[in-house]
């Protein structure tokens, strides 16, 4: 009887599989290995919803809004008491967007989507920081008039004013927004 001679290459494939036994392979270069539960997709539908929003919100109707003290609005129909009770931190801040730093564009757009997820989420008061305009030109909140020009064109904004001092006074504005049926 013959003995068949043992392949080599089995005996390499062998050696090989055992030493590389406890290898973990690495991530593929050009991806990202998240630390956080992963983002939800938004559907396109929705995605196309907010850019019609964003691009709704124009810089070119301007209400005046006297921008001392009592700096709010409420939309018709709304209490005073409503207005009232906003300004006295009734409801609780659920949400922040600091806009410091950002351009009249950037501020728009991200302002609009922070709304849309508040309002997706049911938030009723959300806080936007806007600055007091130290940095700006001519030394005066910038963004201030805008955002409460871009607030009124929102169907989905009760009130706004000026924020307690506690909660940012000048430099930022306190949002009531509509309980979602």
């Amino acid at each position: 009887m013959t003995q068949k001679d043992p392949n080599p290459d089995d005996d390499d494939a062998a050696l090989f599989h055992a030493a590389m036994r406890d290898v973990a392979p690495l991530p593929a270069a050009n991806t990202v290995t998240p630390h956080h539960s992963p983002v939800s997709p938004v559907p396109r539908r929705r995605q196309q919803q907010q850019s019609v929003v964003e691009d709704m919100l124009s810089n070119h109707i301007a209400i005046e809004i006297e921008a001392g003290e009592d700096w709010s609005y409420a939309r018709p129909g709304m209490s005073h008491q409503t207005l009232r009770k906003l300004r006295r931190g009734h409801w609780e801040i659920q949400a922040n967007l600091d806009l410091h730093g950002f351009t009249s564009d950037e501020a728009r757009q991200a302002l609009s989507i922070f709304l849309d997820a508040c309002t997706q989420r049911m938030m009723r008061c959300v806080r936007v920081i806007h600055g007091k305009g130290l940095s700006s030109k001519n030394r005066e909140p910038v963004l201030k008039t805008r955002i409460g020009n871009w607030l009124l064109q929102r169907a989905d904004v009760l009130a706004f004013c000026q924020a307690r001092a506690e909660d940012g006074g000048g430099g930022a504005i306190l949002i009531l927004l509509k309980a979602k049926a």
